[in-house]
């Protein structure tokens, strides 16, 4: 029991929903690989290569999450330059699939965004909590903040939109949580949405003309047509690699029931090219049912919510408003691949987060977990101290009247759902 102590240090729960969501990767990645397998002719060979970044994954949490929160700050400065040259570098030189998301060095290949997206919450929530006043952010950090996210976006924006719309969107939330002016936030939406109008007429016009550096532009216009499209298509004019893919996530959602066709049955698996990556949700729901769809969702919100608890007991600024960041980036990605698996968005190549099989963002996203466990750490320690001050000011007490005293207290302070507002607004004297 001591070793397992040692090694799950943290919150409990998160602990859970990880290997959880990691057991649900593992069974519906090996069932979703089947194309490859097919390809590939290894029946081993998609399963092992998902096994091994899941090991390399979870050895990064167990790293991270025993290491001190105040480092993270100087991890998100470090990457955050890193992140842009590779960003950079990654738009001349790695281009697949007609996008350039992938960048080779000495034979690993990964995406740059990612390591961008991760710069970019740690050090937005960096901002947020330096210089905090009564009336919420610093009068400055709306600009830092947009100079360093608006230039991350813009680079990613070309050749992958929902990354960058993504990542905007949860830069955004945390500034509003963090209390950024709402004039300013007010101001912000009126432009982004002035661009959108330019962006749509621009997509009209230039249908039929190629503009260069914007080969993505087809591929988006094509997508949304096609969302808003209420034409019905039959079956035989189905492109497989465009329009099968909707359509056969559809069809696996439909044919799923309540407790699906059970782990392996999957039958649209084997006409989805991304069954494994973009579209495995509908394969859980075909798989598992809509019960186990429901039980997936189930998970990411709890896992929402407990990031929340963890953010309230912080008694600093930055670790408070990394795991929101944190939490949001998770989430919402999660929410959008599963909306476009059951047809409520547009397709775009967001993966779904701890599941989806993947190189990359499987590292990433373990070590957003190792993230969050770090500060889960450290508000216990806060816990911890104050009953060792309870303890040492009323020494007639036993440990354990003490104990029923704390825990009775935090359950009177969540029914009373006290505001987070006085945590965010705290120094944040982290260095």
């Amino acid at each position: 029991m001591d070793l397992f102590k040692n090694i799950f240090k943290g919150d409990k729960v998160i602990w859970i929903i990880f290997l959880m969501l990691c057991l649900i990767s593992i069974v519906e990645v090996f069932s979703a690989s089947s194309t490859l397998v097919y390809s590939s002719g290894d029946h081993w060979g998609p399963i092992s290569r998902h096994l091994m970044f899941l090991g390399i994954g979870t050895l990064c949490v167990c790293l991270i999450h025993n290491l001190p929160y105040q480092w993270f700050s100087l991890i998100g400065m470090i990457l955050l330059p890193i992140s842009v040259i590779l960003l950079i570098v990654v738009m001349f030189t790695g281009r697949i699939n007609d996008a350039a998301r992938w960048i080779n060095i000495a034979g690993i290949q990964f995406q740059p965004s990612e390591f961008a997206k991760m710069a970019v919450v740690i050090v937005t929530a960096f901002i947020l909590s330096k210089g905090r006043t009564e009336d919420g952010a610093n009068p400055n950090a709306f600009k830092n903040i947009m100079i360093i996210a608006g230039t991350i976006c813009a680079i990613i924006l070309p050749e992958n939109f929902s990354t960058a719309f993504l990542l905007f969107g949860v830069v955004f939330l945390m500034m509003y949580i963090g209390h950024v002016p709402l004039k300013k936030l007010g101001m912000l939406v009126g432009g982004l949405f002035s661009v959108a109008i330019v962006g749509i007429a621009f997509l009209i016009v230039t249908k039929d003309i190629d503009v260069p550096f914007m080969h993505r532009f087809d591929t988006w216009r094509t997508r949304i047509e096609k969302f808003v499209s209420n034409e019905e298509i039959a079956a035989s004019e189905f492109d497989t690699d465009k329009d099968g893919q909707v359509a056969h996530a559809r069809i696996a959602v439909a044919t799923s029931h309540i407790i699906g066709k059970g782990p392996g049955n999957s039958v649209q698996r084997d006409f989805l090219s991304q069954a494994f990556s973009d579209f495995i949700f509908a394969i859980v729901i075909e798989e598992l049912g809509l019960l186990g769809g429901a039980f997936v969702v189930f998970l990411y919100i709890c896992l929402l919510i407990r990031v929340g608890r963890i953010a309230k007991r912080c008694n600093r600024s930055f670790p408070a408003f990394l795991v929101i960041g944190i939490g949001l980036l998770l989430v919402t990605q999660a929410v959008f691949n599963m909306m476009v698996a059951v047809g409520l968005a547009p397709v775009t190549g967001q993966p779904l987060p701890l599941i989806s099989r993947g190189g990359t963002s499987t590292i990433i996203n373990c070590v957003y977990i190792g993230m969050l466990l770090s500060v889960s750490r450290y508000t216990a320690s806060i816990e911890q101290e104050e009953l060792l001050r309870q303890a040492e000011a009323a020494p007639e007490k036993s440990a354990a009247v003490l104990l029923a005293e704390a825990v009775l207290a935090e359950s009177q302070a969540q029914s009373a759902e006290e505001p987070t507002s006085e945590v965010l607004n705290s120094d944040s004297d982290f260095e």
